[in-house]
């Protein structure tokens, strides 16, 4: 029998472009806006849903403002909870990427997994985080420190790399090793510097992993800050590297895609990249190289 997995991501613009108005106001106004998306999803019969990345928030980190620590919560926490009524109601594998409090003054940038009956599966916390002009993440976040899980779900085998990270091969590498079979990255990435490795890295990631890759993204520009226009742009890529469907620059959207996993097993067949490398030359990887 033919594996098809309907699956969606969700990209959305901050409806509230006002620093200055309470946190949780702001996270509400995320939040409400998302859910009508995702009642979308569950009515066309998505079956796993990735948000985009810190979905019921602005993307904060051009600021160094303690502020918005009063945004994070604990994972397994409050929005998992209402995540996992969706899921139980839509029979809906969610992938919900929050700002995660482990305790007090520790935070990480991470995706909880929510498998389609409703319980928590576990969750990734985003490895790589970069600290540059309007991305001052080491501010908010803490490095992940729980590897590269993979997450058995009723329909697929899931991984999950959050933005930045999809400049690091090795990671989507050990994805692979680990079993995934789809490979979410919710994302928050602005016109500029990187659009044009939007399109070149994820594909990339999906041939010489032999995997599905969903790449959400959010629109619309945040102020105060106007890092740049977030262009949306959301899409689906097979282990061909081929596009299956793409989101618009600059619209609130659900785009869905039918992943065949039988392709899976086909292209490892011709391409054996698994079966042909070769981890014992690797050593000088991991050695600390200037």
């Amino acid at each position: 029998m033919t594996r098809n997995v309907r699956c969606g991501l969700i990209q959305c613009s901050n409806p509230i472009n006002d620093e200055q108005r309470p946190v949780a106001e702001i996270q509400k106004a995320m939040l409400d806006r998302h859910l009508p998306f995702i009642d979308e999803a569950g009515k066309r019969g998505v079956q796993i849903l990735c948000l985009q990345e810190i979905f019921n928030g602005p993307y904060f980190c051009p600021s160094q403002d303690q502020r918005w620590y009063d945004a994070a919560e604990p994972v397994p926490g409050p929005m998992t909870s209402l995540m996992a009524q969706y899921a139980k109601k839509y029979e809906m594998v969610i992938v919900v990427p929050v700002y995660e409090r482990e305790s007090a003054g520790v935070y990480y940038n991470t995706a909880a997994v929510i498998d389609a009956d409703g319980s928590y599966l576990g969750k990734y916390r985003k490895n790589h985080i970069p600290h540059t002009s309007g991305f001052w993440e080491k501010y908010f976040f803490k490095p992940g420190n729980l590897g590269y899980p993979v997450f058995e779900t009723r329909y697929a085998k899931v991984g999950v790399y959050i933005c930045y990270d999809r400049h690091f091969p090795e990671g989507a590498r050990l994805l692979g090793l680990n079993g995934a079979e789809i490979v979410f990255n919710p994302s928050a990435t602005v016109a500029g510097l990187s659009q044009y490795l939007w399109k070149l890295e994820q594909p990339a990631h999906a041939v010489a992993n032999g995997y599905f890759m969903g790449c959400s993204n959010r629109v619309g520009s945040e102020g105060p800050w106007n890092i740049g226009k977030f262009y949306g742009t959301s899409y689906f890529v097979d282990p061909r590297g081929q596009i299956l469907a793409e989101a618009s620059e600059d619209r609130d959207e659900l785009v869905v895609a039918d992943l065949n996993l039988d392709m899976i097993e086909e292209v490892r067949r011709t391409w054996q990249f698994y079966r042909d490398r070769r981890p014992e030359t690797y050593d000088d990887m991991c050695e600390l190289l200037p």
